[in-house]
């Protein structure tokens, strides 16, 4: 019997390993709640996207002009590497620690795929005047919410999407509209994560 079971325990372990591999995510260590930071809604071994601000560093606190406590403006935002093909970008950008779900800042869809930033302080309007539509974030408003949370500190993911065409939304979809529109059509994908604390 033991010499039955231990090929099929070492199987087991190794497919757990793979899983494990195939899937990374963070913890964080205050909530216990995980991130994905691999969400796999395109296609495998996708191109990787650079995207960074020249307000903050990946990993680092975000300054308080970018939340609820300043002037709550959206921070500048800078991308590279996108692939040849690119038709249009989508930018979501989320907390996972929030309390009582991932909490959803900004919502940005149907930007040209020739575009490689966003600036400071994007005006919460539908439409932007350059090209792209923005959705409703969980505040329920149009545009960018910052950070405002409760207590403690929580990572705030910048995801930055291109895509192989525009999607058909009108704007002011929410990010669970946005993803299921765009899902098959991520040719890459990008994440900067900020940090804010209170």
């Amino acid at each position: 019997m033991r010499t039955t079971l231990l090929p099929l325990l070492v199987l087991l372990f190794l497919c757990s390993c793979q899983s494990a591999r195939q899937h990374p995510a963070t913890t964080n260590a205050e909530t216990g709640r995980t991130q994905n930071n691999n969400v796999q809604i395109g296609k495998d071994n996708m191109t990787a996207v650079t995207i960074s601000s020249s307000a903050f560093s990946n990993g680092s606190l975000i300054p308080s002009q970018y939340t609820c406590d300043g002037a709550n403006i959206s921070p500048p935002l800078q991308w590279s590497g996108l692939p040849p093909g690119t038709k249009a970008l989508a930018l979501i950008v989320d907390d996972p620690d929030a309390p009582a779900k991932t909490w959803v800042h900004w919502v940005v869809y149907d930007l040209p795929g020739s575009r490689s930033e966003l600036p400071e302080n994007v005006r919460p309007q539908e439409k932007l005047p350059d090209g792209g539509k923005q959705g409703t974030n969980d505040f329920k408003k149009i545009g960018y919410g910052g950070p405002c949370p409760p207590s403690g500190t929580h990572r705030y993911f910048f995801k930055l999407y291109a895509l192989d065409t525009e999607t058909s939304l009108n704007p002011g979809a929410t990010k669970d509209e946005l993803l299921k529109a765009i899902e098959g059509h991520v040719v890459a994908q990008g994440e900067l994560v900020g940090k804010y604390k209170r």
